[in-house]
């Protein structure tokens, strides 16, 4: 049986806009009679419509996610920032996986726009043009987190990439490496592509390096293709003496396939990944990383999104948080760190 607000307006001997006042928290109910509302609730186990109370109060506290891939290490993190802040300041969260399609990304925001979603947490790839029209037809607001938005036209949170990559590669060339090999995103992809190759590119060119295309990689962030980027590189002429992986992911599987070649790390190949994810610490020699701030991230987007819901001032709507590498096993000059 459903039970109503109408029930437990009868069993209490109240009107039930007494009950809607003690429901709501409102301070204008005597002590004695919100003690005999409550009690009626907690007899009957009445829950408050929140869908009901959400049309009433044109707002549903909830809001929505989207995230490329729920399993990835490095997206859960991120999720688990945005939980947390959402939990601090009262929001639910309804999470999505876009599997980063354009199609299901734009079905999904459309999808949580029809839920009565008080704003968005958006993370994907490139934003295109069906993307940004999207979001300005949004009637509420959406914040990208880990996405980068070229015109800086929507709100914001990331770290800037091609610095951080650019930091990577310079540890390298700094330690006299001439031939250091990229394993890559798909160019088209922003960040773990276009970005962070534009970083090692830079990086080469303030070290009087060429860039040597047959040292870039192109994966798909799996730990797969970092075994197969390895076993590619392995069969040049001229090997590389040190390797930059766009994420950990991948990275891992170039430290396991020279190892499964006979090869050592860090002794014949130096390798540094991108994120610092716990599967940094989890392999052998353990991983030097750029430490990107995934929580933080996370966090600091739902902030960001609150302060739109509930109309807070905005001072900078384009956030950049703070990176830095993490020096460990992987690298000769971070053993002792």
């Amino acid at each position: 049986m459903n039970i109503t607000i109408y029930d437990v307006a009868r069993e209490a001997g109240v009107s039930m806009a007494t009950v809607s006042r003690v429901v709501n928290g409102n301070p204008n109910v005597k002590p004695t009679t919100r003690k005999k509302v409550l009690e009626a609730i907690e007899r009957l186990g009445y829950r408050p419509n929140a869908v009901a109370r959400g049309l009433a109060s044109k707002r549903t506290t909830t809001v929505g996610v989207i995230i490329p891939d729920i399993s990835s290490t490095f997206f859960s993190e991120l999720a688990r920032g945005i939980e947390d802040i959402a939990t601090m300041y009262k929001y639910n969260i309804i999470l999505c996986n876009s599997d980063q399609n354009k199609e299901k990304e734009i079905h999904l925001i459309n999808t949580l726009l029809e839920k009565q979603v008080d704003g968005i947490v958006f993370m994907g790839g490139e934003i295109t043009k069906e993307h940004e029209e999207t979001f300005k037809n949004s009637p509420v607001p959406i914040v990208l987190s880990a996405t980068i938005d070229d015109q800086k036209e929507f709100p914001s949170v990331n770290i800037d990439y091609k610095q951080a990559a650019y930091d990577a590669v310079a540890a390298l060339t700094g330690q006299g490496h001439k031939k250091i090999a990229m394993l890559s995103g798909t160019l088209e992809d922003p960040i773990n592509g276009y970005m962070k190759f534009a970083g090692y590119k830079k990086a080469l060119q303030d070290a009087g390096l060429d860039l040597n295309e047959d040292l870039v990689i192109i994966g798909d962030y799996t730990y797969d293709s970092g075994l197969e980027a390895m076993e590619s590189l392995l069969k040049l002429d001229e090997r590389p003496t040190a390797i930059f992986a766009s994420t950990d992911e991948m990275a891992l599987g170039v430290i396991h396939g020279a190892q499964d070649a006979g090869f050592k790390v860090p002794d014949d190949f130096e390798i540094i990944g991108f994120d610092n994810t716990r599967l940094a610490t989890m392999v052998r020699p353990t991983l030097t990383t750029v430490v990107q701030p995934m929580y933080d991230i996370g966090a600091v987007s739902m902030r960001l999104l609150t302060k739109y819901m509930n109309e807070e001032e905005v001072t900078d709507k384009v956030v950049l948080l703070p990176h830095r590498v993490e020096y460990r096993q992987s690298t000769s000059f971070g053993e002792a760190d």
